[in-house]
């Protein structure tokens, strides 16, 4: 490979920098993509996900438009609700303890239904979450937590649909490209050093994109950010997300911004590999735990199962389980609940226990204290307020309380047989600090000033996420400040005025 020089140079092949690389080229700029992994692995994290993107819908007239070929059967045996504007600002203010930047996340919700009707322009199809976000009651479907819709077949899907229609874009996609380091002429950012085919070349562009993801597989850096024991963390997605882009833009002066101690981490299969496999894709995940209960080490609920919907939890309760002895912990169910487990607990690569009575289950229980065991889920079967109906789709108050770490929700004892129980440790997703955008997603400089010539999308922007995140959310934002970003660096090539462009 030789020195090349193009328009834009967008680092990174997930969802953020395939919207962002379509988005320079509708503005008729000519666009090369630099992707770390080779071609097989590549597609970032986006690949690993199950393409649920969190969007503003006032009904099914809204989602037909997203899923044209939703069924009118579909529709008949449905109650998909609706989700406003109002419901998503309130659900990311509420998650992240209020600390999200308002103008940032202003963009993402008000934005979120127009982006993904751009990419079902593209080529992307759309579905309802039936198997992980709606359960039947009465004979229909209803979808609780806000969460409705998906990209078909899940992050591949998104990642083999976007990359076609950079291809049939004209868009030139560089794998096993990796990019080291920015070139800056006088206060402009004019290209990109990469390392390719064992080479050390330069690719000279007026304007660069980055969205290469977080540091979340850089040991190191998970460490020296996040805190002591995040070495040990699994990382759920790909292992090329070494904070790259960050490191580059920091360099030049970028200023930092947001949560760099936090993250997205879930609990995630015990025995998982320590980088995502393709061939099992988000399936080491394990996301029905409001059903059961948690147990650690030293045989002791540690967090309210049932605290909220699963989808306002999981991202933060891979921590939990992480600052637990061993960072592990089983998750138990009784067959009650087990027809609500989601597909993920039914995949050949688990740490599963099965037995007819708990005593019987618990001394199968690798690695934890039994007695105690025993003594936790006998005062949790005591406690739990059986008066109450149990409903998965709403926040039934069915609880288990006066106990030192009560249950809110969804609280069932243990009582029915066979009984199962599946080991966890953390998967940590993305991280959430990373770099300060303006409202047209170009870097800003640690004195507030835009950075010409320098874009970002996708998990190393900063700001929007604290603690927690609403699932689905992070896709959307990805593609929201992806075609932001994409169209932003295609008027500054096209001479239009970025402040002044649609």
């Amino acid at each position: 490979m030789n020195d090349r020089d193009t328009d834009i140079v967008v680092v990174g092949a997930g969802n953020a920098a395939l919207c962002a690389a379509l988005a320079a080229r509708e503005k008729g700029a000519h666009v090369i993509m630099l992707e770390s992994a080779p071609e097989a692995e590549s597609g970032g994290n986006t690949r690993f996900t199950a393409g649920a993107m969190r969007v503003v819908y006032n009904g099914v007239d809204d989602l037909s438009q997203l899923m044209p070929d939703l069924s009118q059967a579909e529709k008949d045996r449905t109650d998909f609700g609706s989700y406003s504007a109002g419901d998503f600002y309130d659900d990311m203010a509420r998650v992240t303890q209020y600390r999200t930047s308002l103008e940032l996340s202003d963009l993402v919700v008000s934005r979120s239904f127009p982006t993904l009707l751009w990419m079902r322009e593209k080529g992307v199809r759309f579905a309802p979450i039936y198997g992980r976000q709606a359960f039947k009651v009465d004979g229909r479907f209803k979808f609780w937590g806000g969460l409705t819709v998906e990209a078909w077949g899940g992050g591949p899907g998104l990642v083999s649909a976007l990359t076609q229609a950079c291809r049939l874009a004209g868009i030139e996609i560089l794998y096993d490209c990796r990019a080291e380091r920015l070139l800056r002429t006088g206060d402009s950012v004019t290209g990109v050093v990469v390392r390719a085919m064992g080479r050390v070349v330069t690719i000279a562009a007026k304007a660069v994109v980055l969205a290469s993801g977080g540091f979340e597989a850089n040991p190191e850096w998970r460490t020296r950010y996040l805190g002591p024991g995040w070495d040990l963390a699994k990382v759920r997605g790909t292992r090329f997300n070494q904070g790259d882009g960050l490191r580059m833009a920091l360099d030049i002066g970028a200023a930092a911004c947001g949560n760099w101690s936090g993250c997205h981490a879930v609990g995630w299969e015990r025995n998982a590999p320590d980088y995502g496999d393709l061939a099992v894709g988000d399936n080491f995940q394990k996301h029905s735990y409001p059903f059961g209960i948690m147990i650690n080490a030293r045989g002791r609920r540690f967090v309210d199962e049932g605290a909220d919907f699963r989808n306002y939890t999981y991202a933060k309760y891979g921590r939990v389980i992480l600052e637990q002895p061993e960072q592990f912990a089983w998750q138990i169910f009784d067959s009650k609940v087990t027809h609500l487990l989601r597909d993920e607990y039914r995949i050949k690569q688990v740490t599963k226990v099965t037995a007819d009575t708990i005593e019987e289950l618990v001394r199968k229980l690798g690695d934890v204290d039994q007695e105690q065991a025993l003594r936790e889920i006998r005062a949790y079967n005591d406690a739990v307020d059986t008066a109450t109906p149990f409903n998965p789709n709403v926040k039934d108050g069915r609880a288990a309380r006066e106990l030192d770490v009560p249950k809110s929700n969804w609280a069932n004892r243990l009582d029915t047989p066979p009984y199962e129980a599946y080991a966890v440790t953390c998967g940590i997703t993305f991280t959430f600090g990373g770099l300060s955008i303006d409202s047209h997603a170009r870097v800003l400089d640690v004195g507030g000033k835009p950075i010409l010539g320098l874009f970002a999308a996708g998990e190393l922007v900063g700001g929007i996420f604290y603690f927690n995140y609403p699932g689905g959310t992070g896709l959307t934002s990805g593609a929201v400040f992806g075609r932001i970003a994409g169209a932003s660096a295609g008027s500054l090539i096209a001479g239009v005025d970025i402040e002044t462009a649609a």
